[in-house]
């Protein structure tokens, strides 16, 4: 348990890393490639990168690590609706300021958290739910740089449609994250980047330069493909909120990223999102490492010569503190037979 958790937070967190590249550079590299042809050739970077190191891996996964025929539905609204999503945030990127859609793509936590609650019945905790507020909260601030910073327009549906997709996408995942995580970005990558690039072809979007196909492959291998595949391992043990959660932190690292790269300076409006961004991080670790469940024990008595005497049963209630192996009990109630 607590190597498995601890994994599945540093992978969640190295997720967010990766994806924190996707807005900047995309934004640069939408003045050479049509939005369309943008999401295609990312998630075709994805495919082809994760595929490769499929080949390398393929061997340790049993049969069962595979998907199968009742992954299906599952799968399929994983694929159609990461290629709404990619092509609808490019196209808001393009017509907007990437500030403005850094800021309403963490409407995708959200969006992921209320899913998992109300469709898909997933636990989300008050405490998920608070943290989640304050992680918002950081990425505004952070995002915020005056009243022209955020304002509502076509460019905003779009990524705010996008982010929904992608939360409704990200349950969908989380059905079928425990199976091989390779097979699942290589078929989401190159079926995406399929669908995509066929959708450019019917719109007739200028083809790119080879150089800027290149690019655009290089960025969608990491800020999707490498995102994507420890997304999946995170959400495993996580659960599709909570590794939503951790992957709110993109716009934070983004803005460091821009300050160690470019020498932007911080400003004071960056340490107040740092605040709320660490109350909001511990909050989910607080959330993520302290879990709750219950089940039913049954006790059979018997007397000196063996004979069965009654049936006693009780639920338990148990607290998991950090990563311990030891636990708390909690009676509820017992009953006797």
């Amino acid at each position: 348990m607590k190597s498995n958790t601890s994994k599945a937070v540093l992978f969640a967190f190295l997720a967010a890393v990766f994806y924190a590249l996707n807005v900047p550079f995309s934004k640069l590299l939408l003045a050479h490639v049509a939005p369309v042809y943008m999401a295609s050739f990312l998630y075709f970077g994805a495919g082809v990168g994760i595929a490769v190191l499929y080949l390398f891996h393929w061997k340790e996964e049993t049969e069962l690590d595979r998907l199968s025929r009742k992954d299906l539905p599952y799968t399929i609204g994983m694929v159609v609706l990461d290629i709404v999503a990619p092509i609808l945030l490019m196209m808001g990127v393009e017509i907007g300021s990437s500030a403005n859609a850094t800021l309403l793509g963490n409407f995708e936590i959200v969006a992921t958290a209320l899913i998992a609650f109300l469709v898909f019945r997933e636990k989300v905790s008050r405490k998920l739910f608070v943290a989640i507020l304050f992680i918002t909260a950081s990425s505004i601030v952070l995002s915020f740089e005056g009243s022209d910073s955020f304002h509502f327009s076509l460019g905003s549906l779009l990524v705010l449609l996008a982010t929904c997709c992608w939360g409704l996408e990200n349950n969908c995942t989380r059905k079928i994250s425990d199976k091989s995580s390779y097979e699942i970005v290589t078929i989401k990558g190159l079926c995406c980047s399929l669908g995509s690039f066929m959708i450019a072809q019917v719109i007739r979007e200028p083809f790119p330069e080879w150089q800027s196909i290149f690019l655009t492959m290089l960025l969608g291998f990491v800020a999707y493909g490498l995102s994507i595949f420890l997304y999946v391992r995170a959400q495993r043990d996580l659960g599709a909120a909570r590794t939503s959660a951790y992957y709110a932190a993109a716009p934070f690292i983004g803005t460091f990223l821009a300050f160690v790269l470019s020498g932007e300076s911080l400003s004071v409006s960056y340490f107040f999102g740092l605040l709320f961004m660490v109350i909001g991080t511990v909050l989910v670790v607080s959330d993520t490492l302290m879990t709750s469940h219950q089940h039913e024990h049954e006790h059979i008595l018997y007397d000196s010569n063996g004979k069965k005497l009654k049936t006693i049963r009780h639920t338990h209630r148990h607290t998991h503190v950090g990563n311990l192996d030891s636990h708390h009990h909690h009676h509820l109630r017992a009953s006797q037979l």
